[in-house]
Parts: C-alpha cells; sequence; structure tokens
C-alpha cells in the first residue's frame, strides 16, 4: 500500500509539472547588446498591449534550461513581461560537474553587464512599464538577484531564492528595491547564519526586506530536479509569497 501511495504520489506529481509545461505562456527568443557581446534570452509577455510590468529572470548553476523558462512563462500568466537571460551564453549543464565548472568559469562583471542590459532592454520595449522593473533568481541567479539590485539603484523589485548573500552595509545601502529572501533553514551553503545577518543588516539600513526559511528545507528545494531536496508543499507556499510579494511591488 505504501509502495501504491508513493507511485500515485510521483504520478500526480508528473502531470502536474507537465501541465504546467503544456499550458504555459510561449516565448520568443530574442537578443540585445551587453557592451561589444550579444546575449540571447526568451522573452515571455500578457495577452495584450500592456504596458506591464516587467521581471528579469536569472537561471541557476544549471544555464537557461527548461525549468526555468517555465518560471518566467508562469510569471508571464501573472500579468508581467519577463525575459529569462542566458548568462551562460549559449551553454546548458547537463550535470552536476558541469554546472559547477560553469559556474566557476562564469566572470562576474559579464554577469552583472549583462543583467543591466537585460533591465535596460525591458524598459526599451514599448509594452514595459519602465518604473516598474524588477529581478528573480534562484541558487547561482538568486545571488545576481540581489547583485542587480545593488548596480540598479531604480530597480523596483527583488526576489533571492537561496542565493549568495552580501551583509556589507556600505553595499546593502544601494540598495532601494524591496527585497524578498526565501531560503531553506538546512541549507550548508547559505546557512540561517548567512539569512540572519543578511535580514537584520537590511533592517538596520532601514531596507524593507521580507525574509521566509523552510525548516525542512536545504538548497535548491524549489526545482523537481533536485530529486533529494525537493519540497513541494514549500514550493508551493514560496510561490504564493512570490506572486503576493511582486504584484504588492511591482503592480
Amino acid at each position: 500500500m505504501k509502495n501504491a501511495t508513493q507511485t500515485t504520489a510521483i504520478l500526480l506529481l508528473a502531470a502536474t509539472l507537465f501541465a504546467s509545461t503544456a499550458f504555459a505562456a510561449t516565448g520568443k527568443p530574442v537578443s540585445y547588446k551587453s557592451g561589444d557581446e550579444t546575449v540571447n534570452g526568451i522573452l515571455y509577455a500578457p495577452e495584450g498591449k500592456g504596458p506591464f510590468p516587467a521581471i528579469v529572470v536569472i537561471h541557476e548553476w544549471w544555464g537557461l534550461n527548461d525549468w526555468v523558462k517555465d518560471q518566467a512563462s508562469k510569471l508571464s500568466e501573472q500579468g508581467y513581461v519577463t525575459l529569462a537571460v542566458d548568462l551562460y551564453h549559449g551553454k546548458v549543464a547537463e550535470n552536476p560537474e558541469m554546472a559547477h565548472e560553469l559556474m566557476r568559469g562564469l566572470p562576474e562583471d559579464r554577469a552583472g553587464r549583462d543583467l543591466r542590459a537585460a533591465v535596460a532592454f525591458l524598459r526599451d520595449q514599448p509594452n514595459v512599464k519602465k518604473d516598474r522593473v524588477g529581478s528573480i533568481g534562484w541558487c547561482m541567479g538568486g545571488g545576481y538577484s540581489l547583485q542587480t539590485a545593488l548596480e540598479v539603484p531604480d530597480l523596483a523589485a527583488t526576489v533571492i531564492n537561496y542565493g549568495h548573500l552580501v551583509t556589507e552595509p556600505a553595499s546593502l545601502d544601494k540598495i532601494h528595491a524591496p527585497i524578498l529572501g526565501l531560503f531553506g533553514a538546512k541549507d550548508q551553503g547559505i546557512t540561517p547564519d548567512d539569512v540572519a545577518k543578511f535580514e537584520a543588516a537590511m533592517k538596520k539600513l532601514g531596507k524593507k526586506i521580507e525574509v521566509k526559511e523552510y525548516a525542512d528545507a536545504g538548497h535548491g528545494f524549489q526545482n523537481p530536479v533536485n530529486k533529494d531536496g525537493y519540497r513541494p508543499d514549500d514550493t508551493a507556499d514560496a510561490w504564493k509569497r512570490t506572486v503576493a510579494f511582486l504584484a504588492a511591488n511591482l503592480k
């Protein structure tokens, strides 16, 4: 009976994931200039002329894969123009070893430049509200979502999903965007102590910040590819919080 129950649960999860992808909004490939280089991405837009608020969507260490595209599509269905950026310039990891190599090989200055250019690209779109552009990222992308808030002072909102954190007051003082941080209390990379220091530093500076730590979750808990660490209930709650936060600060 236990095995049958587990099998049923797995089938239901697979069906849900298939449905969310099958009926998701269709994106179109786009490219934009970042310095002397060209960056590619996938652009999703709600139906209608807008203008709409917009979000830069930043991938995990895996690269711009189908899961990240699906997140961008789902956010678009919430009423945002979304741009899923390819920071790896065409490469997608097939295993953790390759993902680690790609992440370590990504020049931070180039990634920052690509993301600043992504914000500018969205603001140039006729269906985008230029003063309502935010960012969201997971894992490596969560850290770069914070970095975007540091480097784009007039960013309107930022969501950090278990990404690398900065705690130096001189750096954090540059942030004007409201921040939502979603973390796993069992994360051994982005620890609860790191999160507490980040939240305390932000609050001391008078910055607007919301933080949620999930007691039973570790790193990468929102991605089903993380077989042992995926937490569907926590993921559902994180999505609800994200939707509410973005609606409150971008719409």
